[in-house]
């Protein structure tokens, strides 16, 4: 192996008396050792057995060096531990422990999948490859949730958001958001707590809602296979806040809890709460709420009346809203609450609406907005997870069939890290550590590897910062029933 030397062969450093040399000639070492965690993960969960066997085989069974099941994996643990392209390949054909999740002698074993061969890969997956995958996902996801928490459970809460993921080239399906301001995919995310159920990838010329009933629909019927007695609460925000979709929730007995633009009809509903919250803030000089329980049914595109729930916020100007008090401002709408016009009080109202099915002698007004419909921002984290840290925004090819199958390998790589983080990592303090934090942290650590005859030593640098941390999930995995 040829040996590559940095620029400067010899370095000379402020009180250090000789050179420093710095070499890349240690064939046996690689900058990912604590990865072998993701291959345990893998196998506890069985997660790319089953995901690889949904996509089917179309190559020539004599001319294969790469099984199907070792390039899915080969590009999932690759986006875990942070490598986003297939050109990562040949940085990492030769790494001995990218060499050993793939099952293969980390030394002398064959080397892993080139970049031709992961492309050719991701182009060929046709679309019942896609709809089974999504649906083998939801279903291995499920079922390790169930095997955790076993029947008792009463309620599952389902969010739903869409997001953008811009482009930057001639992609299938490119669209101008005129939200977002660039040309993009609008994927649909579905999550179960930190469990990721469903990631569609889909055009940006749709409503955000756009086929979300048939992906609710399936994942709700594999809920009821395992839990038939569970209650189930779709939430989302104002994007999803159609007649079609509430009328589904409630024909097939799923509750549902989402945002509600406001309008000036919602607001005249709540405009002496409004009031009543301008003159608490006028008093205490805080952000004042009052909340307001009442039916609602637009003019035209809602089939019946249902009930919402608004928030009456009056809050005091911010910094840089009094910063900016010179500048032309648009005028303030007028709400009148008898002879009194809000618009001339100090302070701004922040009017918010929710439109439920929950009753409201077991859900109040308050509790249903602070602490049910707010905690469905944890969701966007998750999101944040997927596209930053695990490269699902990576959709660079010319398909959208190739850029779904990456959006799924991403997703993947989530359902790995996230059930590390949670069956390995809970006693922790990388117990809500993000996947990034955890790759940053735990996967790459530099380790040499060494073959024996009765073992495979991984050598790793004594003086690791979390050598307790690995230490605990290396024991967790260990003793964790496969």
């Amino acid at each position: 192996m040829a040996t590559a030397c940095i620029a400067h062969s010899a370095l000379q450093v402020h009180g250090i008396s000789k050179p420093i040399i710095a070499k890349f000639d240690q064939p046996h070492a690689s900058s990912d050792g604590g990865a072998i965690l993701l291959k345990a993960i893998d196998d506890r969960l069985g997660l790319t057995w089953r995901l690889a066997s949904a996509i089917h085989d179309r190559r020539q069974s004599g001319k294969v060096v790469h099984p199907l099941r070792d390039l899915l994996r080969q590009r999932v643990f690759g986006l875990a531990c942070g490598y986003a392209d297939c050109n990562d390949a040949a940085r990492l054909i030769d790494d001995p422990i990218h060499k050993l999740l793939l099952e293969r002698d980390p030394l002398e074993g064959a080397g892993l999948g080139s970049q031709p061969t992961l492309s050719r890969f991701e182009n060929a997956v046709g679309r019942a490859d896609l709809y089974r995958l999504g649906t083998t996902l939801a279903d291995a996801v499920l079922t390790a949730h169930r095997a955790r928490l076993g029947e008792c459970v009463r309620l599952i809460t389902i969010d739903l958001d869409a997001t953008d993921d811009p482009l930057h080239g001639e992609q299938e399906g490119r669209f101008f958001h005129g939200y977002y301001k660039s040309y993009c995919y609008l994927p649909l995310y579905i999550f179960c707590g930190r469990h990721l159920l469903c990631a569609k990838l889909r055009r940006a010329n749709i409503d955000a809602s756009a086929g979300s009933i048939e992906e609710v629909a399936r994942i709700v019927a594999r809920i009821r296979e395992r839990w038939p007695e569970v209650r189930v609460l779709l939430r989302a925000d104002s994007g999803f806040t159609r007649d079609g979709l509430m009328s589904w929730c409630e024909q097939n007995d799923v509750d549902y809890l989402f945002g509600l633009a406001k309008n000036d009809r919602l607001i005249a509903e709540i405009a002496a709460e409004l009031a009543e919250a301008a003159e608490e803030n006028r008093q205490s000089g805080k952000p004042a709420r009052r909340f307001k329980d009442f039916q609602y049914r637009t003019r035209k595109s809602w089939s019946r009346q249902r009930r919402v729930v608004g928030k009456a916020e009056w809050m005091i100007p911010s910094t840089a809203e009094s910063e900016s008090a010179t500048k032309p401002r648009r005028k303030k709408k007028s709400i009148r609450v008898g002879d009194i016009d809000l618009a001339t009080l100090e302070g701004r109202a922040n009017p918010r609406f929710v439109v439920t099915s929950l009753q409201a002698d077991q859900h109040q007004a308050r509790a249903l907005y602070e602490k049910l419909y707010c905690a469905r921002g944890e969701m966007e984290n998750r999101i944040k997870e997927c596209q930053l840290d695990l490269f699902a925004d990576r959709t660079s090819t010319g398909t959208m069939r190739a850029n779904q199958l990456r959006l799924w390998l991403s997703s993947m790589a989530y359902v790995l890290v996230s059930a590390l983080r949670r069956i390995a990592l809970a006693t922790t303090s990388f117990a809500d550590a993000t996947c990034g934090t955890i790759r940053l942290k735990l996967f790459k650590i530099g380790a040499q590897v060494r073959i024996s005859v009765r073992r495979v030593k991984f050598s790793m640098a004594s003086a690791f910062p979390y050598t307790d941390v690995f230490r605990i999930a290396w024991a967790a995995l260990d003793s964790a029933a496969f």
